[in-house]
């Protein structure tokens, strides 16, 4: 047995004995509740192709069940985001702005108000779920600013969390919060494999009379985009796709995406047609580990009875509105992202075109656990009765939030001086992907009548953009001077309420849902000088 071997086995055990007596006579068995594995990739998008290179994850999961296709991030940012999936709440909410300490990123605030309401933390304590973690956490995880690898978050029993950012070798991982250093030996080192390798032993070794909960999340296809060995050469003909917003200028948009260079320099593209095709490869060992895991869960007779989420943090963007590469974005290239499930009771080879965020991920693996998730602060609502068949009886949501607070710096970048303070992630070419006021709020509606964004900007001109999907699916043409002016009254009356919401405030009638009640005076009480601006704005 190896050493990792040794050290599952003997950790496991001695947790899994507090808690054998009562799960033994509450179960009679093996766990009756249903096991629950959630796959969360980083920054894998759905928009252009990054589905495409997981043949055996789209065969094994989602042929097997269902895909979501319309599934959004209530924010396009990984701490952001990821901070929603573990907390089912909304930026807004769970206070994680960026990718920074100072915008709460696994930073002491987040730790003592958040971590122990996330819904891992609520598995373990309410419904007696063994969980296990491994892979990356949240990008300032580890820093000593954050309490350093030994922070274990509440809610963990096997803890195998990577430092800071996503990495494939020379990487520290919080092993139970002990430092476990790897090198760059393939075999040893290749993160991806070494998070399979873990999963297996968890597997071979965890308590059979408690039902389990296991988080994979894998640095793929986040850069620096480092694939295995026998994948280096794959795909040698791929480029990024060259869909209607590539390389096109985004005359009519918020002044970040304006300032991109229009057409972009042959070896700007090329540097991204590379970059495009290094992202796939690395996404052919999650692939291989999503079928490690399926196999031996079937060797171990648990598959019929475990549900497997597939999905990301945030979508991506290669050469769109001719941005170079990135996500931060309020487009669709950028927000939405896959989900594929599979579990008891989950048909094969459906497709479910309602709206789903990543919010609801929290609340409905509680509701798969047995938990009433009107006891949690959550935000989001359980999209289990759309998986079972039971979704024609359900009143689902036409509508959600999309929050992002931009990052910038407060120096000059020296190579783009012209740019001034208050920009980041600039490329060569002084084109920048964020900046200070890259700070925007978004009502994302998808109706029965109605496929519609409405964003505002939290800048000095409260800019507006304003997307009709069903005609302009790549979001080319901003319509916000063009709209009907009660529309953009309601949509602006939605964001507000939005933007306020708390728990089942959040779950309200949308603008295009029956129940959907608009009083007009409620805006110019309460948010009448900004809204005056905003019609000025839009009506220029």
């Amino acid at each position: 047995m190896t050493s990792i071997k040794l050290c599952f086995h003997y950790v496991l055990v001695c947790a899994s004995l507090l808690s054998m007596f009562f799960n033994t006579m509450a179960l009679g068995g093996r766990s009756r509740k249903p096991n629950i594995i959630l796959l969360l990739t980083d920054d894998l998008d759905v928009m252009i192709g990054g589905m495409n290179p997981l043949n055996k994850t789209r065969k094994l999961i989602g042929d097997a069940g269902v895909t979501f296709t319309n599934t959004y991030v209530a924010s396009p940012l990984c701490c952001p985001s990821r901070a929603s999936i573990l907390t089912g709440k909304y930026p807004h909410n769970h206070r994680v702005v960026n990718n920074t300490l100072e915008g709460n990123c696994s930073s002491t605030a987040w730790q003592k108000t958040q971590e122990p309401v996330t819904f891992p933390a609520l598995l373990r304590q309410h419904c007696g779920y063994q969980t296990f973690f491994a892979g990356k956490y949240l990008n300032q995880y580890g820093t000593k600013e954050a309490g350093g690898i030994e922070h274990v978050p509440p809610g963990w029993d096997y803890w195998y969390a990577l430092e800071k950012n996503s990495k494939y070798y020379n990487y520290t991982l919080s092993a139970n919060g002990k430092a476990e250093k790897h090198g760059q030996d393939y075999h040893q080192d290749y993160l991806t494999d070494v998070l399979a390798n873990f999963s297996m032993d968890f597997l071979d070794y965890k308590w059979n009379y408690q039902p389990f909960f296991m988080m994979i999340s894998t640095p793929a296809p986040h850069s620096p985009w480092t694939s295995a060995p026998q994948y280096e050469k794959s795909f040698p003909d791929v480029k990024a796709p060259r869909d209607p917003s590539f390389n096109a200028h985004g005359k009519d948009k918020h002044w970040l995406i304006r300032q991109a260079k229009t057409p972009m320099t042959n070896s700007s593209v090329e540097f991204l047609d590379d970059a495009y095709r290094k992202r796939w490869r690395t996404l052919l060992s999650v692939d291989d580990l999503v079928e490690k895991v399926l196999k031996k869960l079937e060797t171990r007779g648990e598959l019929d009875n475990t549900y497997i989420f597939f999905t990301s943090d945030n979508g991506y963007h290669t050469g769109q509105f001719s941005l170079p590469m990135d996500k931060r974005q309020l487009y669709e290239f950028d927000i939405k992202i896959p989900l594929l499930v599979r579990g008891p009771g989950i048909k094969p080879n459906q497709t479910n075109k309602m709206l789903v965020a990543n919010v609801d991920l929290g609340p409905t693996i509680m509701d798969i656990a047995g938990y009433d998730i009107n006891k949690t602060q959550m935000d989001g609502m359980s999209f289990l009765p759309l998986m079972n068949g039971e979704g024609k009886n359900v009143t689902w949501r036409t509508d959600f939030l999309v929050e992002y607070e931009g990052e910038g710096h407060n120096q000059s970048d020296p190579s783009c001086p012209a740019l001034g303070p208050g920009v980041a992630e600039c490329f060569p070419d002084c084109v920048c992907e964020d900046a200070f006021n890259n700070t925007y709020a978004c009502v994302r509606t998808i109706s029965a009548s109605s496929d519609l964004q409405y964003c505002e900007f939290d800048d000095s001109e409260v800019f507006v953009e304003v997307y009709n999907l069903t005609a302009d699916p790549f979001q080319l043409t901003n319509i916000a001077k063009s709209i009907d002016q009660e529309v953009l009254e309601k949509m602006n009356h939605r964001l507000m309420m939005l933007q306020s919401c708390w728990g089942p405030s959040c779950r309200s009638a949308g603008v295009f849902d029956s129940g959907y009640k608009f009083d007009p005076r409620l805006m110019f009480n309460h948010h009448g000088p900004r809204f005056h601006k905003l019609l000025r704005r839009t009506l220029q």
